[in-house]
């Protein structure tokens, strides 16, 4: 379980290093960036990609609820998620460290905290309250749409188990 969890965190890192040229500024002389402004609400999917080694544990495909409050003439945004499966959802608070890669796009990196709406039953996230930290990017496709891609790590998320919950979640966002 631990290489499937290298394995996957080692995918994420060099698909976001991929993608990251695409949105860098042309020229090394221009202007410093200013990063991705405003505040959106959007939605997508969700893919656990861990389990906690018991019944009930395993990886689950989901849906997400993502919204982002930039906080003014700071790089810090609150955010909120709510990671869904069939069975119950997560809902995690949290703020994170907002780092411009060009005028329409930030990488961000945040911590929060998951609650499990029914612990012990299965979201993208593990099955219980949990510690998150989180790591994504995010990009305007047009003035008011937004696309957003990010991995979130839930500590010690699952019931009866030490193991850590590892999930993907990509998705599109309204922008006002």
């Amino acid at each position: 379980m631990r290489a499937n969890l290298k394995l996957a965190v080692t995918i994420y890192a060099l698909s976001a290093l991929a993608i990251a040229p695409i949105f860098m500024p042309k020229s090394a002389a221009a202007v410093a960036p200013t990063g991705m402004t405003g505040h959106y609400i959007g939605a997508g999917i969700s893919a656990g990609v861990t389990n906690g080694g018991q019944d009930g544990d395993a990886a689950t495909l989901g849906g997400n609820i993502q919204g982002r409050y930039q906080i003014s003439n700071a790089p810090i945004s609150l955010r909120g998620a709510v990671l869904f499966s069939d069975e119950t959802s997560a809902i995690m608070p949290m703020i994170s460290y907002d780092l411009p890669i060009n005028n329409n796009s930030n990488l961000y990196l945040g911590t929060g905290y998951s609650f499990v709406e029914s612990d012990g039953k299965p979201t993208p996230l593990g099955n219980k309250d949990a510690v998150v930290l989180t790591a994504g990017i995010e990009t305007n496709l047009t003035k008011k749409i937004v696309f957003y891609t990010d991995a979130k790590l839930g500590i010690n998320a699952y019931q009866d188990s030490p193991a850590s919950a590892l999930s993907f979640q990509m998705g599109a966002g309204y922008r006002f």
